[in-house]
């Protein structure tokens, strides 16, 4: 009796081990599908490869940000660089401007030491050195309006009299005013710091001042004739130079000369008329805006 409970209570440990072995057996093959589903979709994902040409596309857009990645260029350095490039050649414009002019004989002579001009004129650059060091070459004319009239026949002046030529022939004053052209040819060192442009420069110039006087024809002063300067004067510059727009410039500019003499010449005559005080200063000031032509 005692052996046939220790026989039963085994079968039941057994069976019931039996059927637990195969509920852990089942559960371990739903694991396996589940990898297995995993698995093949993860084939699939693999096999899908885009075609070729995609991939190449890609490869060059991607080189292509790299490179400006690395490079780090902004605005400032890529103007830097058109800059540079533009330094290659030369870079030429127009100028014009208004200006005021103080010469020390005219004061002598009619106590107004300013005079009011305009003056046009055209220019060339290139860039030296450094991009930002330039020099300049231009050419202006200025149109000086009168500050004083002297005539003779309407009124006594200063330069009333006769006035004899270095051969000894008389002449008679006869009218004079500070009227003229004036021309100048310059050469401006300039430094380009942002917007601002300060030069100095080198310049000539050459004053056309006209007076008439009687002269003689025939031994009998009766001719009226022209007397006209005809001198190249020296000078300086200095000026500073603002851009408003890439095209367009602001200039302020002072000018200094000395003058010796003020020889007066026409084809038969010539003389100097200021003899006691043969250096004057001239000085002018003036402003301008300038504009490039070229891109």
């Amino acid at each position: 009796m005692f052996l046939r409970k220790i026989i039963l209570l085994f079968s039941v440990i057994f069976i019931t081990f039996a059927f637990a072995q195969r509920k852990k057996t089942d559960t371990i093959y739903v694991y396996e599908k589940v990898i297995v589903y995993d698995t093949i979709y993860r084939e699939k994902s693999i096999n899908l490869k885009p075609a070729d040409p995609m991939f190449s596309s890609l490869k060059i857009q991607e080189r292509e940000m790299k490179a400006i990645n690395d490079q780090k260029i902004d605005d400032l350095e890529l103007e830097e660089k058109i800059k540079k490039l533009r330094t290659k050649s030369f870079q030429y414009g127009i100028q014009a401007g208004i200006g005021l002019k103080k010469v020390s004989w005219a004061e002598t002579l009619s106590g107004k030491d300013q005079q009011f001009g305009q003056d046009l004129g055209i220019w060339v650059s290139k860039s030296i050195i450094d991009p930002k060091f330039s020099l300049m070459l231009s050419a202006n004319i200025y149109y000086w309006n009168s500050s004083f009239d002297l005539d003779a026949n309407k009124e006594e002046t200063y330069l009333d009299g006769f006035y004899f030529s270095k051969d000894d022939q008389p002449l008679l004053f006869q009218r004079f005013n500070n009227k003229h052209l004036e021309y100048v040819l310059e050469l401006k060192a300039i430094y380009e710091w942002k917007n601002l442009r300060p030069f100095v420069g080198f310049l000539t110039n050459k004053n056309s001042y006209k007076m008439q006087f009687l002269v003689p024809e025939n031994n009998v002063l009766n001719k009226l004739d022209d007397f006209k300067s005809n001198q190249i004067n020296f000078g300086f510059s200095l000026g500073l130079q603002y851009r408003i727009f890439d095209r367009f410039l602001i200039d302020v500019e002072y000018q200094h000369y000395k003058i010796k003499d003020l020889s007066l010449k026409n084809s038969s005559f010539d003389f100097d008329i200021f003899k006691t005080n043969n250096t004057f200063a001239e000085r002018k000031i003036s402003l301008g805006i300038s504009y490039f032509i070229s891109k």
